[in-house]
C-alpha cells in the first residue's frame, strides 16, 4: 500500500461516514494513510469509539458554510496537513429535499427559490471545491476527483420527469465536470474527475421514497462505500471525465 492522502469534504453524510470507516479499516496496521474530513459537523468523528477504531492518521477540518471564502481556507488547510500525495478526494455534497423543499411532481410546483438552493448545494459547491483544489492536485501524483451525482441527472436516461430541480443540479454538475475534464487533460493530467450515482442508499436523503425502490436495490452506506472505492482504485486516468453507477457501469450522459 502506497504512502497516500484521502480527503473526505461533506463528510457528515451516510456514505461519507461509511467511506471514512472503510478507509480506516483498510489501513490498518499501515501508517501510510491519512484520512482528512471536512464537514460542517464533525461530532461523528470526534465520538470515543471512532477516534478508538482508526489506526490511520486522521484530520478534520470544520467549515463554518461553504462559501467560497471558507472553501478556499479549507483548501488552504488541506494542503498545509497533507502528509502525502493526495491520491482520491471524494465530493459528498447532495440536497433532495428538507423542511421547507420537495422534489417537483408538476411544473406547477416549481419554485425559483428551492431551485437556487438545490443547485447551490449539489452544483456550485462541488464546482468551487474543484476549483480550488486543482492547483493543489495538479502536476502531481495520480489523483482521482469523485463528485456525487445521480442517474436522474442524464438527459438520456430521462423517461419519468419531474425533480425538475435536482434533475437539473445533476445535469449541469455533469456538464460541468466533462468540461474541466477537457481543460484538467491539457494542465492536470494526473487528475481524474468521476461522476459517481450511489443507488438509492438507506440514508435521510432517500427516505421518504423509499416505498418505491424496488426489492433489492436500496442499500446500505457501507455496501456504497465498498463499491465506490472498488470502482476509484479501478478507474483509469485518461483526460476524460467519467459517469458511473454503483455497479462501475457507464450511465449515459
Amino acid at each position: 500500500m502506497k504512502n497516500q492522502t484521502i480527503v473526505i469534504i461533506g463528510a457528515n453524510s451516510e456514505i461519507a461516514k461509511a467511506l471514512s470507516q472503510q478507509i480506516i479499516l483498510d489501513a490498518k496496521n499501515h501508517d501510510n494513510t491519512q484520512l482528512i474530513v471536512i464537514s460542517r459537523d464533525l461530532t461523528f468523528y470526534q465520538q470515543e469509539s471512532f477516534q478508538q477504531l482508526h489506526s490511520a492518521c486522521l484530520n478534520s477540518i470544520n467549515v463554518k458554510n461553504y462559501q467560497e471564502d471558507e472553501i478556499n481556507l479549507a483548501v488552504s488547510k488541506i494542503d498545509l496537513i497533507a502528509m502525502f500525495e493526495i491520491t482520491k478526494v471524494i465530493i459528498c455534497h447532495g440536497l433532495l429535499h428538507n423542511i421547507k423543499l420537495q422534489p417537483e411532481k408538476r411544473l406547477e410546483d416549481f419554485s425559483a427559490e428551492a431551485f437556487t438552493q438545490v443547485l447551490s448545494a449539489n452544483t456550485i459547491t462541488p464546482m468551487l471545491w474543484l476549483k480550488h483544489l486543482t492547483p493543489i492536485l495538479s502536476g502531481k501524483g495520480s489523483c482521482k476527483v469523485v463528485v456525487f451525482t445521480a442517474r436522474v441527472g442524464s438527459i438520456s436516461d430521462n423517461r419519468l420527469g419531474g425533480w425538475y430541480s435536482y434533475r437539473a443540479s445533476k445535469a449541469a454538475m455533469n456538464m460541468l465536470l466533462t468540461s474541466a475534464a477537457v481543460e484538467l487533460a491539457r494542465r492536470a493530467k494526473n487528475i481524474k474527475l468521476i461522476s459517481f450515482h450511489p443507488g438509492t442508499t438507506d440514508s435521510p436523503l432517500s427516505k421518504p421514497f423509499q416505498k418505491n425502490v424496488p426489492e433489492g436495490k436500496l442499500f446500505t452506506s457501507e455496501f456504497v462505500a465498498k463499491q465506490l472505492l472498488t470502482i476509484v482504485e479501478d478507474t483509469l486516468i485518461d483526460g476524460k471525465a467519467s459517469y458511473l453507477d454503483w455497479q462501475g457501469k457507464v450511465i449515459p450522459w
